[in-house]
């Protein structure tokens, strides 16, 4: 058993029509003072068993402002803002944030020049912005990220999506970040859309896979009105792009394998991505949500080719058979059954779809029964997550919901720009419920929230959220959920495989409680997050052991002592204790 020290020295189909006037689904239900500090918070409002957040933003040292561009006129790519990233960029156990921004539009100069920022956590629910000290101010505008250790030298590195010229920040291991986007070769100038790192041809490092939208361009405008009203057009006003698959040459350089991959073939207005092996064969395969398009689900042969099989293995549409304007997804074992089930998030008047993973390869869309997706319904969703924020050992549910018409009253009173987000709880039985009201003052805010991303910013063994907000600050909530049970976090560290154990799935059994997860580089709307996996589970219930399961490596167990929580996981079958941000 080794010891690992981190963070050393700091202190402490129709209903899926973009147009309002079509896009409501009749059959659906109509619509339903900050603390001082998040601790004084925590202990005045948790309750036993109850999910709780408090606002941890005021007094966080964070003053990002997100911009879409703004203007009278509002172009399609200010209707799919942002995601964003949380990762430990300076490997010192403190998980960073990195929100993306836009940029000025034709007709409207916005100064100064928004930026992406880097808020580096001081480990005591405050934030230093790092961005022009890390060299990542990137001034395009940003639509999807995710971040992963391609080059294998032991530090987290960045892939911006852009609408125009996307960027590789190269992590040097000091604190700083260097754009070798040409240099690398993954150059890619198009309406980016979500982002993930995999290796799709279990050679040892990790693949590109980026995501593009439509072929839109500043030239080739379009709107659309309803009576007086302006607003942007849909998606299928323009054609879909296809989506760009980059090799690894394991030199520092790629190779785009998009056409002998066969993702030059499938054109599709892409939004979410998740790279997960859904059909347990042990590689990894591509989810791809699409707006007002069939989602793709992109089987991977085990060579890094892919063929679309979506609409054979169910994923393709609703229970009804729909299209629907899908935005993000999440893959997670919401019943733990040992199958990753995949959620997607919908347009306005649509069903959120819960997509159970039925085995053998199918799908089965459970979205009523479960009860997931109901409060939501009359709203824009966006970011998502499968996240046991009451550690209970069943994965609840966060829903970022927000519209984009600024007159969206005048044509759908029953959602607006700015509504509240959901917390849906996992019941354990199938079923969800919506726990929102009771969640904290601060998740009754009603906000334009669309990237939605999870993870521990304090280090207290349950989970947080940040989310960015449309032409607003973000929201960086504090779980401070009361429970007895614990959290086992485990984070990965490949020899022989990718580094980050990126698609390998971890099986952790306690008692006759077996939950599994999987390591993804990218996922929700645009973002990425959860690189560290966690685990609840009662106190009172030993962890009997840990299995993983390496993509294109073999299998370890784990027999993990009691009385710690934190450990990083060798390929090989050692374990190392992570004492994470404690001096």
């Amino acid at each position: 058993m080794s010891l690992a020290v981190w963070g050393c020295g700091k202190t402490a189909g129709p209903a899926a029509s973009r147009d309002p006037a079509n896009s409501v689904n009749e059959t659906g239900p109509d619509p339903a003072s900050p603390p001082t500090s998040p601790a004084e918070a925590a202990v005045s409002v948790a309750t036993a068993d109850a999910i709780r957040f408090v606002d941890a933003l005021p007094g966080s040292g964070i003053r990002f402002q997100h911009s879409d561009g703004g203007g009278d006129r509002q172009y399609i790519t200010q209707t799919v803002v942002a995601g964003l990233a949380l990762f430990d960029y300076d490997q010192d156990g403190w998980i960073d944030i990195y929100l993306l921004n836009g940029s000025s539009v034709p007709g409207n100069i916005v100064e100064p020049a928004p930026t992406n920022k880097l808020y580096r956590n001081n480990g005591d629910w405050t934030f230093s912005d790092v961005t022009d000290a890390a060299g990542v101010a990137d001034t395009g505008y940003a639509l999807g990220v995710a971040a992963a250790d391609y080059d294998q030298d032991g530090d987290q590195d960045l892939y911006v999506n852009n609408f125009g010229a996307n960027v590789l920040y190269r992590n040097n291991g000091d604190g700083t970040f260097t754009d070798v986007t040409d240099l690398a070769g993954v150059q890619c100038e198009q309406v980016g859309a979500g982002v993930a790192w995999a290796d799709i041809d279990a050679d040892g490092d990790l693949d590109l896979y980026v995501g593009n939208y439509v072929d839109f361009t500043y030239d080739n405008y379009r709107g659309r009105k309803s009576g007086p009203y302006e607003y942007a057009a849909a998606p299928q006003d323009y054609n879909p792009e296809s989506d760009r698959l980059f090799r690894n040459n394991s030199d520092g350089t790629f190779t785009d394998i998009s056409q002998a991959s066969g993702l030059t073939d499938i054109k599709m207005p892409s939004m979410g991505v998740i790279a997960v092996d859904y059909d347990n064969d042990r590689d990894t395969d591509v989810v791809v949500c699409c707006d007002n398009a069939p989602n793709r689900l992109l089987r991977n042969d085990g060579s890094g080719g892919f063929e679309d099989v979506g609409v054979l293995a169910g994923f393709a549409h609703d229970l009804q058979g729909n299209n629907n304007g899908s935005m993000g997804v999440d893959a997670g074992d919401y019943d733990n059954d040992g199958l990753l089930d995949l959620y997607v998030t919908n347009y306005q008047g649509e069903l959120s779809v819960l997509y159970k993973n039925a085995g053998q390869g199918f799908f089965t869309d459970v979205s009523r029964f479960s009860q997931v997706s109901t409060s939501s319904m009359p709203h824009v969703k966006w970011g998502t997550g499968f996240t046991d924020f009451d550690l209970d050992g069943h994965r609840d549910q966060f829903i970022a919901c927000g519209h984009f018409i600024k007159h969206i009253q005048q044509l759908d009173d029953r959602t607006d720009v700015r509504v509240p987000n959901f917390v849906m709880k996992n019941l354990g039985n199938g079923k969800f419920a919506d726990v929102t009201d009771t969640a904290g003052e601060v998740m009754r805010e009603a906000l334009a929230t669309k990237g939605a991303a999870f993870d521990d910013l304090d280090n207290d063994g349950d989970i947080d959220v940040v989310l960015l907000n449309a032409n607003e600050r973000p929201s960086l909530l504090q779980n401070v959920t009361a429970t007895e049970n614990r959290a086992l976090q485990l984070r990965l560290v490949g020899i022989q495989t990718n580094r980050d154990g990126v698609g390998a799935r971890v099986t952790v059994v306690a008692g006759d409680r077996r939950q599994v997860a999987e390591v993804h580089s990218g996922r929700g709307y645009q973002s990425h997050f959860g690189m560290t996996l966690h685990f609840g589970y009662p106190s009172d219930t030993p962890v009997d052991r840990v299995e993983v399961d390496w993509i294109g490596g073999g299998k370890d167990v784990y027999q993990l002592p009691e009385g710690n929580t934190s450990f990083l996981l060798y390929e090989g079958g050692t374990a190392g204790l992570a004492v994470w941000g404690h001096e």
